[in-house]
């Protein structure tokens, strides 16, 4: 089987760098494909000292996201090269050869379209969750509540025993694709600018039958979101999550509208409890 990665790039050449240093003479990677989401800064010069029979570098005309960004990757690669598989990565990303190749072994699996590690994170480690309800994002959006949206949406220790482990929704920052599945359900929704883009795919895979797992064997690491910590404030980050968490209760799980106007309701107190909370900060 032939292994496709994208890693998607936005001012932050140091980490990507980093990466395609780490993974370029990985055996089991037969491309890499970095796409540059519109940097502002030197990125793309930099990157393209990259370049070589393994190694892409590609532009994008305009900054319209996370998923959008990947896109631009994902279709070079199938509009380009024969693969069967296809990696979507962050540049902060830590992983062996030996743990991708485990991974890809897992698709081999007729059952399995989608595998991910499990991803440590400064915060703790990520081990899949299940697709959001309205209570979980309902307290979501409640001051001091996350924690309890978030046992709604996780897995008990005891389902993680075995090797593998099927959830509905895995980290956007490291997974592995089947190429055809990633056709099925349409690539990325382009849609949202930034976060959701796992919740909208594992929503798509559950309602066309196919299947996503964890293999507890291989752990990784994240630095968590660098790129996106150094260009987005705080509350700004907020808003473009809830800006994606309504698009996605909108128009792909088509909530209804009383549903609708309680979950902006919630957002908008949030929000301002939070520019409040700021202000004393400061």
């Amino acid at each position: 089987m032939k292994n496709g990665m994208v890693i998607l790039n936005y001012n932050d050449f140091e980490n990507t760098s980093l990466m395609i240093n780490d993974i370029k003479n990985y055996k089991i990677l037969d491309i890499i494909v970095v796409v540059d989401n519109k940097s502002t800064d030197d990125s793309v010069k930099q990157l393209k000292k990259y370049v070589s029979n393994k190694i892409k570098i590609v532009e994008a005309k305009e900054n319209k996201g996370y998923a959008a960004g990947n896109n631009v990757g994902i279709k070079y690669l199938i509009d380009n090269y024969e693969i069967d598989n296809i990696i979507i990565s962050n540049p902060d990303i830590i992983v062996s050869e030996r743990e991708i190749k485990t991974l890809i072994n897992d698709l081999e699996k007729k059952e399995i379209s989608v595998i991910a590690p499990n991803i440590k994170e400064p915060n703790g480690i990520s081990k899949g969750w299940k697709l959001p309800t309205f209570l979980s994002e309902l307290l979501s959006n409640v001051p001091y509540f996350h924690f309890l949206s978030d046992k709604i949406l996780s897995y008990s220790e005891e389902e993680y025993k075995n090797d593998l482990t099927q959830v509905e929704v895995v980290k956007g920052c490291f997974f592995i694709i089947k190429k055809d599945v990633f056709k099925a359900i349409d690539f990325f929704d382009e849609n949202t600018f930034l976060y959701y883009e796992e919740i909208i795919i594992g929503k798509k895979l559950k309602e066309l039958g196919f299947k996503t797992f964890v293999d507890n064997r291989v752990t990784i690491i994240h630095a968590l979101s660098q790129s996106v910590d150094k260009s987005i404030n705080r509350i700004n980050k907020f808003k473009i999550l809830k800006s994606s968490q309504y698009y996605y209760e909108k128009d792909v799980n088509k909530i209804d509208v009383f549903k609708l106007a309680l979950l902006r309701l919630t957002y908008y107190v949030n929000l301002y409890l939070s520019k409040f909370i700021n202000l004393f900060r400061k």
